[in-house]
């Protein structure tokens, strides 16, 4: 197995993932938060997403699935389009409000078919090409997708603790 299939692999567990979190949840759900100043379901999905969204694109020299669709102007959050989530406050975190799961599996899979697509057209080579000099050593664009890889399944995994929650709790 090459470099690029495990990233195809990884990249899809995530989305499953994201789906078997979000699917069914209601708005108050999704908006939950374990103490006040915890994430919501909501803001995780967004955050993990729009990171993804933000790094594939950054590497693939393309434009994001956040600005180029409709994505941004259907969310209608009151951040900057580059917004990616990092560096968010409690207060950012409560205006991440979602109607509708289906809004954040929807930008989660359009996300996700451009990844896809990109790494289909990669190949081991060309993971080991510099895209980030501001590091010593520099990252590659290999070290950059696996650390997307990394931090999407720790916020979906921390989406997915909040679900039980909301289970245990008898809300879900």
């Amino acid at each position: 197995m090459h470099g690029p299939d495990l990233l195809i692999d990884a990249f899809g567990r995530i989305r499953d993932r994201v789906n078997a979190t979000v699917d069914g949840l209601t708005p108050g759900q999704l908006a939950y938060r374990v103490d006040p100043d915890a994430n919501s379901i909501a803001w995780l999905v967004w955050h993990l997403t729009r990171i993804q969204d933000d790094h594939v694109a950054h590497v693939a020299g393309i434009d994001q699935v956040w600005t180029s669709g409709p994505w941004s102007d259907r969310f209608g959050l009151p951040f900057p389009d580059h917004a990616t989530g990092f560096g968010h406050s409690s207060e950012d975190v409560a205006a991440v409000k979602i109607d509708d799961p289906e809004l954040l599996i929807g930008y989660h899979h359009a996300t996700h078919e451009v990844t896809e697509g990109f790494l289909r057209e990669l190949d081991d080579e060309t993971l080991g090409r510099v895209v980030d000099e501001r590091y010593d050593p520099p990252v590659t664009m290999g070290v950059r997708l696996v650390s997307v890889v990394g931090d999407n399944l720790q916020h979906v995994g921390q989406a997915a603790y909040v679900r039980g929650v909301l289970t245990r709790l008898g809300i879900a």
